[in-house]
Formats: C-alpha cells, structure tokens, sequence
C-alpha cells in the first residue's frame, strides 16, 4: 500500500478545502503545520468539486486548488468535476 499526499497553505479557504477532503476520504490523516496542512490517504485520494462547493459556501473550480497548493504526490487524474490522486499499479 502507498500514501499520496496533498498540502496547502494554511488559511480559511483551505481549511474547506481539507474538510472536504475528509468527508470524501475517511482514511484521510491531517497534519497541522503552523504554515501549512498536509493530508495523506493510502493509495487512492478523490477531491470533488461539489463537496469543495458544500463547505465553502459557493462555487468552486477545481483548478483554483492550484492558488493555495504547495506539493503533491501520487498520479493526477482530473476533470472538471473530480481531482485524483492514486499510485497507478
């Protein structure tokens, strides 16, 4: 099994951002920095534009993940309704 991981600065907007990923993801770990928050998900992490949209109260694009993102890792697979991070086997 491997982890992908997303992190972001760390400020109001990301903190919805976060939350959502943790309602999507329930094997989600969220690591609090004084700067930034990094989640990590074992194997597969599915951010989705509608639960974005429900926790920070408007409409959301997901390419706005971009403003507030510092690193990555795993495969992305994205469209305009799902962003995805996996390990391809």
């Amino acid at each position: 099994m491997s982890t992908v991981f997303i992190a972001f600065q760390r400020n109001e907007e990301s903190r919805c951002i976060v939350d959502a990923i943790v309602a999507d993801n329930p094997n989600a770990t969220v690591n609090d920095q004084p700067a930034m928050v990094k989640v990590d998900v074992p194997d597969q992490m599915v951010i989705r534009r509608s639960s974005i949209e429900e926790q920070i109260g408007r409409p959301f694009n997901l390419q706005e993940l971009q403003i507030n993102l510092i690193t990555l890792s795993g495969h992305v697979d994205e469209t305009d309704d799902e962003f995805t991070l996996s390990w391809k086997q």
